[in-house]
């Protein structure tokens, strides 16, 4: 299975490369900054491996540390829209969040003091590898990198001032992204695959990613109607049912938990939490 991730090596700069068991093959530029996105738009496969590195010996990234845009499918499972009392509409929910919000696999999820109710969302983000505008559903697949586990750390307080999504959504430190992209062709049967999220241990979210409202040839469809999509673009496809704010007693995330998301063969996101400092 080919993983490939972002990492900073020994020597302080950042590089990206692919992970075949505790080796990083390094496929940037020796003692350069060589982001995923670009190595995207050239086309993994061709690229030269320019050093080697024991996994334990690098620093992880955020699986793209930098995308020019991600963008976000809100209630996208009837589970998630039947908890929250929202009618599911005729279109897809779309908000954004910023690249500094991003944390790696391992890298602590950041409660800030202005929240009392800093909240999970377990789900499966997808990388783009081409780009284009107005993308036919059935030309989508073709402009799918890979595939990763995400979590869109939600400040529930803040997303709840108004009806825009974005003041809760973007917090520094709160959007979970790792650890490795999977390339999509080594994923065979991705409607099978469970997102399934863990706190402290307990699964409080276990849905297949068939069950979503919107699948993601439609996403990319309408996605890239109202913007261009770009390589290294990153589309995290929406929660299932089981978020902390919808809890009876409600589960917001406290310093010293740990969340894990899980899905199937695309790999376990793991991240603490801490309280801002």
């Amino acid at each position: 299975m080919n993983k490939y991730i972002s990492f900073e090596r020994p020597d302080g700069t950042s590089s990206f490369g692919r992970l075949d068991g505790e080796t990083v093959h390094d496929l940037g530029a020796p003692g350069g900054d060589a982001w995923i996105r670009d190595a995207l738009a050239a086309g993994l496969a061709a690229l030269p491996v320019t050093g080697r590195f024991a996994r334990a010996a690098v620093k992880p990234l955020p699986v793209v540390p930098n995308p020019e845009k991600i963008l976000c499918v809100g209630l996208n499972y009837a589970t998630h829209v039947a908890e929250t009392g929202r009618e599911q509409k005729d279109h897809p929910a779309i908000f954004t969040r910023w690249a500094d919000s991003l944390i790696a696999d391992g890298e602590p999820l950041v409660r800030p003091p202005e929240s009392v109710r800093f909240d999970y969302e377990g789900e499966l983000a997808v990388i783009i590898g081409k780009g284009g505008r107005r993308i036919a559903p059935e030309d989508a697949w073709n402009h799918v990198a890979g595939y990763a586990p995400f979590n869109d750390g939600s400040v529930r307080d803040w997303q709840r001032h108004n009806i825009q999504f974005t003041p809760g959504k973007t917090w520094p430190g709160t959007g979970g992204f790792g650890p490795a992209m999977v390339i999509s062709a080594d994923v065979a049967d991705l409607a099978s695959q469970r997102v399934q999220t863990r706190v402290n241990g307990e699964v409080v979210q276990d849905q297949p990613v068939s069950d979503m409202i919107w699948d993601i040839p439609t996403v990319i469809a309408y996605c890239s109607t109202f913007t261009e999509l770009k390589p290294g673009d990153v589309i995290a496809t929406g929660t299932p049912g089981g978020v902390g704010d919808k809890r009876k007693p409600p589960l917001y995330l406290k310093a010293g938990d740990t969340v894990e998301v899980s899905i199937g063969v695309i790999g376990t996101l793991s991240n603490p939490v801490v309280d801002e400092s």
